[in-house]
């Protein structure tokens, strides 16, 4: 729907996953594991902005991705930040590098780095698609 929308609109869009994409491009890599609600991980519209430049994005298993999104919308959304929580992301996150060969975690929802701003040993970039976005709103209006 983004680009119908960037189409018909009298003031200039900034779309969160091409920004989010263009960031891990400049970084050089090749596979992304996405965080966010069920909609977000399932949707595919990260995976096809993401192919354009031949970045694979991968998912959480069913399982994970069902906690992630419980989590998401009963805890995070509410402003409830668990250790708990933050280390079966983690624990997601580090399986996800371990089995699908991640590089980096886009955390695809803006409560997601509330979570995992301050994680330790995730041992991977994370990508805050809420900040990339807000950096692209700010470098467009500056320019």
């Amino acid at each position: 729907m983004f680009d119908d929308i960037r189409r018909t609109s009298p003031i200039p869009l900034i779309s969160i996953v091409e920004t989010a994409c263009r960031a891990a491009a400049e970084r050089r890599l090749k596979r992304v594991g996405l965080f966010g609600t069920r909609f977000t991980m399932q949707g595919g519209f990260y995976q096809r902005v993401f192919a354009r430049e031949a970045i694979e994005v991968t998912i959480p298993e069913p399982g994970d991705q069902e906690f992630i999104h419980d989590t998401y919308l009963n805890e995070l959304v509410n402003g409830v930040v668990l250790a708990a929580t933050r280390e079966r992301y983690i624990a997601i996150a580090r399986r996800m590098k371990k089995e699908q060969g991640i590089e980096a975690l886009i955390l695809g929802g803006t409560e997601l780095p509330l979570l995992l701003r301050d994680a330790i040993g995730i041992g991977m970039m994370l990508l805050d698609t809420a900040r990339l976005h807000v950096e692209a709103a700010v470098s467009e209006l500056l320019s």
